[in-house]
Formats: structure tokens, sequence, C-alpha cells
């Protein structure tokens, strides 16, 4: 016997989740972004707010913002993560032999989250916060997995097959290991990131490591993109070779 789903209930989550987008937000603009009415929107963010998920944000007119409480369930979440157990004595040690932020990562429903991170002491650095989405396409994180990933899973994260220059951007990844972006995600921010395989030979995360430009010359980029790729490879469960190169349309051994 199926069970009907509640409307308000996934209103409410939508409403969260277009608040956490836009933030700070009306209740107009909340109105707009969930496709509803003036009355509904005002419903869910009364909801939200006595449950102290969000608050009004300083300012008029009123708007609306994201208390903490979102990311102390995000750590529950994450602290249960398998891979981020498992990962995390070897992130420590990449962060410590490099002085650079070191993040942890993984696929979700068509997105890409942080789920670790281990800041730089350096008082110039780059540090995503645990939580961000990673944007699908213009990133080091995409170029490391999507080469690696089905046909379905590529449209999935790309809305549409990859392009030439995302092809382009997959050999790369496959030749040397490691994908690489220059201020895509944050100017000012060189990115380099490799891929965690399971044994199915698919990607289940990625390790990354954040420098600001000025640190992340020709030569320091290798360095870095080798001991990621060393990284990545101790926490795969399987071996490197034979892995799937979909964008040579053949499928995994």
């Amino acid at each position: 016997m199926s069970v009907k789903t509640s409307q308000s209930g996934a209103r409410i989550l939508c409403a969260l989740e277009a608040i956490a987008r836009s933030r700070p937000v009306g209740v107009s603009e909340l109105a707009r972004l969930l496709d509803t009415n003036v009355a509904a929107a005002q419903r869910a963010i009364a909801t939200l707010a006595e449950q102290g998920w969000i608050r009004p944000a300083p300012g008029r007119p009123v708007r609306w913002e994201l208390t903490a409480r979102i990311h102390a369930v995000a750590q529950h979440a994450y602290g249960s993560h398998d891979l981020r157990r498992r990962a995390r004595g070897a992130l420590e040690a990449l962060w410590r032999e490099t002085s650079e932020s070191v993040l942890l990562i993984v696929p979700d429903e068509g997105r890409f989250i942080v789920i670790d991170v281990f800041e730089s002491p350096h008082f110039l650095r780059s540090a995503p916060p645990v939580g961000l989405v990673v944007p699908p396409r213009a990133s080091a994180t995409a170029w490391s997995m999507l080469p690696y990933m089905t046909p379905e899973r590529q449209r999935e994260f790309l809305g549409q097959p990859p392009d030439a220059e995302m092809l382009h951007r997959f050999a790369e990844t496959i030749a040397r290991g490691y994908a690489v972006s220059r201020g895509d995600v944050f100017a000012g921010s060189t990115n380099i990131a490799a891929p965690i395989f399971e044994l199915d030979g698919l990607p289940i995360g990625a390790v990354l490591i954040s420098v600001p430009n000025d640190r992340a010359g020709p030569g320091e980029e290798t360095r870095l993109g080798t001991m990621v790729l060393a990284v990545a490879r101790a926490l795969s469960r399987g071996s490197v070779s034979g892995r799937a190169k979909w964008l040579s349309g053949t499928a995994p051994t």
C-alpha cells in the first residue's frame, strides 16, 4: 500500500533550500521562487522560523536567512559518512605536509558537496566551507569525477551530454590522473582534484587541494597534483588500472 506524500511538508523543504540558495530572501521573493502564493510562502517561513531553521536578517524590509542549525545537522550527517571517516587520517596528513586547504567532496543527486575541510594555516588561503555546493561544470571536482561516470550520470550532472570543451577536460584528467581549475569556483584560487574509486570502478568522491594562485606556479601545481593523486589512489578500494574511460565509449573492466 502506497503512502501519500505531504505537499505542505515538501513545500517547507523546498522553502528551506530556496532560502539557503538565495538568502536573505523576503516573502514575495520566496513565493516567486517556489511558484506559489504569498500565503503559502508565509506559512512555510513561519514553520521554519518556529522550529529554529531560519531567522530575520538584519535591516528592513524583513528578509529571512538560515540559522546555524543547518550546519549542526550537516555535521552530524557528514560525520556518519563512511568515506569521510576513513579518509580523515589521509586528508590530515596531506594538510600537514602541504599547509594548504584540503577538501573531501562527494557526488550527490546531480551536484557535488564538500563534506570535510582541513583549512590552511596561512593568512592568505582558500578555504571553502563544509556543505558548499560545487559547480557541476567549471570545477576541478567535476573534471576529476565526471570522466569516469556513465553517460547517464554525466547527463544527470550536466543536464546534457559533455560538449567538446568538457571532453577536453576529461582527456586531461585521464592523462595525468588529476584535474586543475584556476579561478573557476573562487577568483584567485587554484584547485587540484583527484577521484576516489569504489570497487566497481566508479568515482565516489574526490580529494582536492585549494591554493591561492600566488602559491600555485607550474612546478608547485605538479607537485601538489602528484600528492593529491597519491592520496586519492590510497583511498580507492580497487586498483587504478582498468578504470572506465567513458568518453572513449568503453565499458568498465
